[in-house]
């Protein structure tokens, strides 16, 4: 399909808007899609970019207070967490610990979890699976109780149990 614009071009831009139920497209080139005015398209991707609009978008809950996150600075190489922002890099493998209470919730957002789930080797034992079965567990029985599911609860309480038994008598 050729670019609306011009005519000329391949059009790699396909533009929907609908209004008030009336439904308009327009299909342009990479160059009349920067001209077009009705949307401003930046091809250019960053991770850099990424990372810092993210932590930009955290500054709720516990990043409200902007000062204590500006002065927050690693121990061994003196880079702050503002500087961190800047930048999405890090200066020395202390920063994590420095940082690590504000970084737990960017692993969140970013992973949807602060911890590594992935599979467990065979050879690495069952201890491994049976502490994270537990830790699944656990997060059930929080859900249960918070549900006032006492009876679902009270069998997820007696699994984990059984469970930590299980890890003693190895």
């Amino acid at each position: 399909m050729l670019c609306d614009e011009c005519g000329k071009n391949k059009s790699t831009v396909h533009y929907t808007k609908i209004l008030n139920g009336k439904k308009e497209e327009i299909h342009l080139c990479d160059e009349c899609a920067k001209d077009y005015k009705q949307f401003d398209i930046d091809s250019s991707f960053s991770i850099h970019n990424f990372l810092t609009g993210l932590l930009d978008n955290m500054q709720e809950g516990p990043f409200k207070n902007v000062n204590y996150v500006h002065e927050l600075k690693c121990n061994r190489c003196g880079l702050t967490y503002n500087q961190f922002r800047e930048t999405g890099k890090f200066g020395c493998s202390e920063c994590y610990k420095s940082f690590h209470d504000k970084l737990i919730p960017l692993l969140k957002r970013i992973h949807r979890h602060d911890s590594h789930i992935g599979k467990v080797p065979k050879r690495a034992g069952s201890k491994i699976r049976i502490k994270k079965e537990i830790t699944k567990l656990k997060n059930k029985l929080e859900i249960a109780v918070k549900k006032e599911e006492y009876e679902k609860a009270a069998e997820l309480r007696d699994k984990i149990k059984e469970l930590k038994n299980q890890i003693d008598s190895d």
